[in-house]
C-alpha cells in the first residue's frame, strides 16, 4: 500500500480509469497531478508512475508513446530505497518489463516494427525481475501477445 500522498492520488486516478471506466476523469486528474508535481522536473518516481498511467488514457498513439517514453526515462533515476519509502513493494527493475512492453506496443501500432522488436527484447531481458504473481503473469502474457502480433 502506498504511503506517499502523490502515489495515492495517482492510484485514485488509475482507479477511475480501470475500475470505474471514467477515462476522461482519470486523464483530467492525471493532468492536475502532473502540474502539481512540476511535470518532468518532479520526483522521478512520481513522473514514472504518472506518465506510465497517463499513457493509458491517451487517444492518439503518438501521445501515448510520448508519455511512455517519459516514464521509461524517469525510471532510470529511481532507486529501490526511494520507491520503498513511497510504499512501492517491487524493486525498480520490475518496472522495466511493463515500460518496455508499452513502448514496444506503441511502436507496433505506429508501424515501426524494428523499434517495437527492440523494446520487446528489452522487456524480455528484464522479465526476470518480475515475480510469479498476478502482475508478473499479466506482463508476461502481454509480452507473449505482442510477440505473436509482431510475428504475424
Amino acid at each position: 500500500m502506498f504511503t506517499d500522498p502523490t502515489m495515492i492520488r495517482i492510484g485514485e486516478a488509475v482507479e477511475l480509469h480501470h475500475h470505474r471506466g471514467q477515462r476522461d476523469a482519470a486523464r483530467d486528474l492525471f493532468a492536475q497531478i502532473w502540474t502539481d508535481i512540476g511535470g518532468e522536473q518532479g520526483d522521478p518516481l512520481h513522473v514514472c508512475v504518472l506518465a506510465h498511467s497517463m499513457a493509458d488514457v491517451q487517444d492518439d498513439v503518438r501521445e501515448e508513446l510520448a508519455w511512455d517514453l517519459r516514464a521509461l526515462a524517469a525510471a532510470d533515476s529511481i532507486t529501490d530505497e526511494h520507491a520503498a519509502r513511497a510504499g512501492v513493494t517491487l524493486p525498480v527493475t520490475a518496472l522495466y518489463p511493463s515500460l518496455h512492453l508499452n513502448v514496444a506496443d506503441c511502436y507496433r501500432k505506429l508501424g515501426d516494427l524494428t523499434r517495437a522488436r527492440e523494446h520487446l527484447q528489452l522487456a524480455r531481458d528484464s522479465v526476470g525481475a518480475l515475480g510469479d504473481d498476478d502482475y508478473g503473469q499479466l506482463i508476461k502474457g502481454g509480452l507473449a501477445q505482442l510477440e505473436q502480433q509482431l510475428a504475424d
